[in-house]
């Protein structure tokens, strides 16, 4: 383990009142990281960086880089890389399998929550009893980069587009919240094997749907009912990964 992965935390808690940008992956290049687009407008014309400043920048795949910026051009700055703190994505084997909601902004909430939570995977699902049955995940794959930026995680969030059926067809684990579940969910999994948690839409899950999977893996989060993005985001908070 190098000083920087060891340190990492204590390092990103003093950076906390930081901004951090993203790049893709493409754009770092041996010692040099080039910011385009609306990260390049929001650390040039917002936050009025100019040549000589620092910039923190990830490229989403665990890495963040302290840069200097040595040039900036009408469209992307280019930075010389200082520094880099590499991270292990602990919830790499999670992915949140969260049905479409009626309204977008609770929709929206949740995933921000799991992002700062740490969750990563995320599926956007209808089943039978989705209200609604628009799966438009571009929309939202804003949301988790501003999610990611913002508590400053350094893996950019996937995000696909499913139904209940074809996830059951995945290969993993398939962990169902169900209310009616006599199995208290308590956090603690294996993380050595893909594992998909189902959450229930507006309208329930149907039950051919609660029965497609085993007993033992349905499980309860409350003895009360919870809104389906209240479940989610308690459910990111819980899980402790081993």
């Amino acid at each position: 383990m190098t000083m920087h992965e060891q340190n990492g935390y204590l390092i990103l808690e003093h950076l906390s009142d930081l901004e951090l940008y993203y790049t893709s992956p493409e754009f770092v290049e041996n010692k040099m990281i080039t910011l385009l687009g609306e990260e390049f407008h929001h650390a040039v014309n917002v936050m009025r960086n100019s040549v000589g400043d620092s910039l923190h920048i990830t490229d989403g795949l665990g890495n963040i880089y302290k840069t200097e910026i040595v040039e900036i051009a009408n469209n992307n700055l280019v930075g010389v890389i200082k520094e880099r703190l590499t991270f292990e994505n602990k919830a790499a084997n999670i992915w949140f399998c969260i049905p479409v909601l009626k309204n977008p902004d609770r929709l929206k909430f949740a995933f921000e929550k799991c992002v700062e939570l740490g969750i990563t995977n995320f599926i956007l699902f209808s089943s039978k009893h989705t209200i609604s049955k628009k799966t438009n995940v571009e929309k939202y794959q804003k949301t988790l980069r501003a999610a990611m930026k913002q508590s400053l995680r350094a893996f950019l969030p996937n995000i696909i587009a499913s139904s209940y059926d074809e996830i059951l067809k995945i290969p993993g684990l398939k962990i169902l919240f169900d209310q009616n579940s006599k199995n208290i969910f308590d956090g603690n999994i294996k993380n050595d094997k893909p594992t998909y948690f189902l959450f229930g839409p507006e309208g329930g899950f149907d039950q051919s749907e609660i029965s497609s999977v085993p007993t033992e893996k349905r499980f309860s989060l409350s003895t009360h009912r919870l809104r389906s993005e209240t479940a989610v985001i308690k459910c990111a908070a819980l899980i402790k990964l081993h």
